[in-house]
């Protein structure tokens, strides 16, 4: 980066630290949030622990397309925020660069992370949304081998209900097995052993051997007296329930690309409620994208506090701004999806009124000697902070400032 001024490399060396933390710290928490919810839902399956991160592997993109304006617009208002409060920003202007002409790197930054953004949203976010209902399934139909829980009856086929008391090396060795089956010629076998092992058979796939050691089994027929066998090994042939085969994908807007969004939303055979979800789903992942490129002149707006202030207001702001946008969109898209308004209306209505109001904050901050754009919040925020102390002095008995 040695060809770019020496202004444009530390304005990018002050936006991407901030917002490269911001990003880690906003993808972390979503993760782990979900991460916690994950390992409930596939012990309670009891499917194996690698089958979590795989899950979190798909919801990475939903995550990245979340994190990263915010990431984005926290960076550049924090690097211009550190700029004014240590008046090197007052600097800068006395020598004649403006505000426009300090954002180039941060709007190269913005517009390379919008691309980044649009590819996750347009493709890879309904690509890895099929991938993760793909392993839900899986789980939830036993597939990922997750059909027999360690400590409950699993019943397989209505021919052979199995129990397993524990279960170590991953599932290779169990212990404390006992399983009662119903023979084809009318004879009920109860069976217990000490522990056991799966085989599985080349020749047919579809059945597995519960190999079992050191056990008994009683045989109870009905045509005669029942008889107590005792092994010290056993196998015993088990088969697998046929497994249904997971949908296609396609059929949830969720899950198509922009490309299939667009065909499928002007398309003469497509019935209108999908047309309806199609559209909307294409405004939505376009008019979030189209937002991160006003983020830049958003964040200069909030970052810059009164004269001889310190107030981090801009920062809490901007992002009550970014999340209610984020959250009008989406109850858009669902309105739209219905088809009761056009995604022309709810959807870009709100980008039009959101990027006017960004704008005009914008101007009063470059354009107007003085302007503070939220400078009514700031007043009331600095007038509430000073009665909330007085408060809080008179109940403690200490003197106000003005009587001290």
């Amino acid at each position: 980066m040695t060809f770019l001024p020496a202004i444009d490399r530390y304005i990018l060396r002050l936006t991407l630290g901030p917002m490269v933390a911001v990003f880690l710290i906003a993808a972390s928490l979503l993760i782990l949030d979900k991460m916690l919810k994950l390992f409930d839902f596939v012990a309670s399956e009891g499917g194996p622990v690698g089958v979590v991160f795989r899950m979190l592997a798909n919801l990475l993109p939903e995550y990245a397309s979340l994190a990263i304006p915010l990431g984005l617009m926290l960076g550049i208002l924090m690097a211009f925020r550190k700029l004014a409060t240590s008046s090197e920003l007052d600097v800068m202007r006395a020598l004649g660069l403006s505000y426009t002409r300090l954002l180039r790197m941060p709007y190269a930054l913005t517009i390379l992370l919008a691309a980044v953004n649009l590819v996750i949203v347009g493709y890879l976010q309904p690509l890895s949304r099929y991938w993760y209902e793909q392993l839900d399934f899986e789980l939830r139909s036993g597939a990922l081998g997750a059909s027999i829980k360690v400590g409950e009856f699993t019943t397989l086929q209505d021919k052979m209900a199995l129990r397993i008391e524990q279960s170590r090396e991953e599932g290779r060795r169990l212990i404390g097995i006992f399983a009662r089956v119903n023979s084809q010629r009318g004879e009920v076998l109860t069976i217990s052993a000490r522990e056991g092992r799966f085989l599985a058979l080349k020749e047919n796939p579809n059945t597995i051997i519960l190999r079992l050691t050191d056990g008994q089994i009683i045989q109870d027929d009905p045509k005669q007296s029942a008889r107590v066998l005792t092994f010290t090994r056993h196998d015993l042939p088990i088969d697998l329930p046929a497994i249904e085969r997971f949908r296609e994908r396609g059929g949830k807007e969720r899950e198509y690309i922009l490309p299939e969004l667009m065909k499928i939303g002007w398309s003469q055979d497509a019935t209108k409620q999908m047309k309806d979800e199609t559209r909307a789903s294409l405004s939505y992942r376009l008019v979030e994208v189209a937002m991160m490129l006003l983020l830049p002149l958003l964040a200069v707006a909030l970052a810059i506090p009164p004269k001889r202030s310190t107030s981090s207001l801009g920062l809490f702001v901007s992002i009550v701004m970014v999340v209610a946008y984020h959250k009008i969109n989406e109850y858009g898209q669902a309105v739209a999806a219905l088809g009761r308004l056009s995604p022309i209306l709810i959807l870009w209505g709100p980008f039009v009124l959101f990027a006017a109001l960004i704008l005009w904050m914008y101007w009063r901050v470059a354009y107007v000697p003085g302007g503070q754009p939220i400078g009514a919040l700031e007043k009331f925020a600095s007038t509430l902070g000073k009665r909330i102390g007085k408060l809080i002095r008179r109940q403690r008995g200490l003197p106000s400032v003005e009587t001290a």
